[in-house]
């Protein structure tokens, strides 16, 4: 396959992830935020959103702005420490994109994650419709790792993958690694002066990973080897991802330009790659349909309750089920969108008896579309 030069990539994406890392946004000298850099990024966020797409950034920094705004010195904070400046830290990151986007009449939401919510269905789901809901709205959501609870992450983390789970996890097209180098090298630029750019990946091999260096940047926590397992999880992802030097003005203009990066090619698209995911999943039930629901889903139409005639097994909303035909025959699989017993309790009824049914509103669909491979 013909590789996409990136303004192609941005052009034809419905759905761009940005990750931004700490050394971008925050000035070690004075321990506050580039409000000049940040400006211009919510310019071109703006530009983007005006073509039609939607944008996801995925931000560092809340510990780096905490730290000063406390005044905790020291290269390596205990974590307890580290967790109260992301405390503080959190409040200014968020207000300071909401005051970069809202000249641009943009809506700031921040959404506070850790990888463990990639991890859990049941909160897969739920970020996942979160993330869905502000996009659909035409809000900005502002991802960062919710570094107050999330020991792991503040002691091994990274916001490069993070930034690919939310790429994953949202259906995105396009992510772009904003870093402190213009992409990927056959060695560390820095100490090899004979070392290659590398200006496009197909498949990572391990020479690559061997020759990927550790942590950049001071204050930063990813390092090229990040970046690559990064770039594995988006492209089984069907996400196309891009590594590019982040500390110039515009740089999402830069790239539509023609500025130096490396692109890592997509393996399929989002969809595409999603559909595979759930059919390799093993069945935890099955749901028997009519042939009315099969005739809807046959239209790429979401599985509603009306059409189900039985449900068997114990599951959970997320997990994996069948849909099956009156003849048994297996037509798809699904990520249940309710669990087994309230499934079973909304059988044959139509989407507005559901909360009369249940005693809460409830998901129009038993299984949504999306979470459907035929």
């Amino acid at each position: 396959m013909a590789p996409l030069s990136v303004p192609d990539l941005i052009s034809d994406a419905r759905l761009i992830v940005i990750k931004i890392g700490s050394a971008l946004l925050v000035d070690p000298a004075s321990g506050g935020v580039r409000y000049d850099w940040l400006r211009a990024l919510a310019e071109d966020v703006a530009r983007l959103k005006s073509m039609g797409k939607g944008v996801i950034l995925v931000s560092s920094g809340s510990i780096a702005l905490g730290r000063n705004v406390l005044k905790l010195n020291g290269s390596a904070l205990p974590l307890e420490q580290s967790q109260a400046a992301a405390a503080v830290g959190q409040i200014r990151l968020a207000q300071a994109y909401q005051n970069a986007l809202e000249p641009h009449e943009i809506v700031a939401a921040q959404v506070l994650v850790t990888l463990e919510d990639s991890e859990n269905r049941r909160r897969y789901l739920n970020s996942r419709a979160t993330l869905a809901a502000l996009l659909e709205n035409g809000a900005v959501p502002i991802v960062n790792e919710n570094d107050t609870v999330a020991t792991d992450e503040i002691r091994y983390g990274d916001n490069d993958r993070l930034a690919a789970q939310v790429a994953s996890l949202a259906g995105a097209d396009l992510l772009v690694l904003l870093s402190d180098v213009d992409g990927l090298y056959t060695a560390n630029p820095r100490e090899d002066g004979t070392a290659r750019h590398i200006p496009y990946v197909e498949e990572i091999t391990a020479k690559m990973e061997d020759s990927a260096g550790g942590v950049g940047t001071e204050g930063a926590k990813g390092g090229m080897k990040t970046k690559l397992m990064a770039a594995r999880i988006a492209m089984q992802a069907g996400c196309a991802m891009v590594i590019a030097k982040g500390a110039v003005d515009r740089p999402l203009q830069g790239l539509q330009n023609g500025a130096v990066c490396t692109v890592f090619q997509a393996a399929g698209d989002p969809s595409t790659a999603r559909k595979r995911w759930i059919s390799a999943m093993k069945p935890k039930g099955r749901i028997f349909i009519d042939n009315g629901a099969i005739a809807a889903l046959q239209k790429g139409r979401s599985l509603l309750p009306a059409g189900v005639t039985s449900v068997e097994g114990n599951f959970g909303r997320g997990d994996p089920v069948e849909i099956a035909g009156p003849d048994g025959i297996a037509l798809a699989k699904a990520l249940a969108g309710y669990d087994a017993l309230e499934a079973r309790a909304i059988i044959g009824h139509h989407s507005a008896e559901i909360e009369a049914v249940l005693g809460h509103p409830g998901r129009a669909a038993l299984v949504h579309r999306d979470d459907m491979a035929i």
